[in-house]
């Protein structure tokens, strides 16, 4: 019972120290805090970044996943760009766009709408790669978009969570270390987008890497972190998935680490809709075979 008692107060004293250790280093430091304008000197539409590529053909619209910037279509657009006019946007929260919220499907709907409407987008293709999957379905289902393609995303919502701990996690003072820290730690960075990328994957390099970081500088990216993580995975649950009349189609990389092909396969199932394989590509199916995944989008 006493060794118990011991093992129990050194870990409740550790548990002190780091969250000390923590809010000292909070206090001493600041967020990057860079208006996206100082970062993105490309297009914007209502605050939103984006890029386009193409001048005929129907339109396509690129949405990203969490963390990720439109960069991430770099290879798929120009393909698709053949034939269609291709533009890729940055989510609310994530990349250059001006960070507003509230980071939910509902307000990411919003904003891809506005952006599809703001440029005179008759009924495009809307693409979603992971979080984005939900987002490219949300605007299917306003019939925004003639279809929704989901890459490597389920578009299921996380669930499960109580709000008093996504809350308490969200505004935890490790959360805010985290998010000045780890960005600047290259291993960090390197070892989550091995992971990410699958068995195929570019030298990660420094240029690589700050392009996967530099948007973390974004004013008030913390604060978008936060609202993320305290609303939850954006999504739906798989009723309303079956419910939902959309046409659609699932494509998803073969080795992917992040989200599991089996849940691919149930959400298109929930869909009706084809489900394509991506072989030797992992979560970044886009970046490791762009071929294919724009063969499968141009369905």
């Amino acid at each position: 019972m006493r060794i118990l008692r011991f093992i129990v107060t050194i870990l409740v004293v550790l548990v002190l120290l780091v969250t000390g250790a923590s809010v000292a280093y909070n206090l001493a430091t600041s967020d990057p805090n860079v208006p996206v304008t100082k970062l993105w000197h490309g297009k914007f539409v209502d605050g939103t970044a984006y890029r386009e590529w193409g001048s005929r053909g129907r339109p396509v619209v690129l949405v990203g996943g969490f963390l990720e910037a439109s960069f991430v279509w770099d290879r798929v657009a120009p393909i698709l760009a053949r034939h269609h006019r291709v533009y890729a946007l940055d989510l609310d929260g994530f990349g250059y766009t001006v960070r507003r919220g509230p980071w939910t499907l509902q307000g990411w709907g919003d904003q891809v709408q506005r952006f599809i409407q703001a440029l005179h987008l008759q009924k495009p293709i809307v693409v979603g790669h992971s979080l984005g999957a939900a987002v490219a379905v949300e605007e299917a289902r306003r019939g925004v978009a003639s279809s929704a393609v989901l890459v490597d995303g389920d578009a299921l919502s996380s669930g499960g969570t109580p709000h008093f701990v996504r809350y308490a996690l969200a505004h935890s003072p490790f959360l805010t270390t985290a998010y000045r820290v780890l960005p600047q730690i290259d291993w960090v960075v390197q070892k989550l987008l091995k992971n990410a990328y699958g068995p195929v994957h570019p030298k990660l390099n420094t240029a690589l890497l700050e392009q996967w970081t530099n948007p973390l500088r974004a004013q008030n990216g913390r604060k978008a972190l936060q609202g993320i993580v305290e609303n939850g995975l954006a999504g739906f649950t798989s009723a309303q998935l079956r419910a939902l009349r959309v046409r659609a189609l699932v494509v998803w990389g073969a080795d992917d680490n992040v989200d599991s092909e089996a849940a691919g396969r149930r959400s298109a199932l929930d869909l009706n809709a084809p489900f394509i394989e991506v072989p030797n590509a992992g979560h970044l199916s886009m970046l490791e075979d762009p071929a294919r995944v724009a063969a499968a989008i141009e369905r």
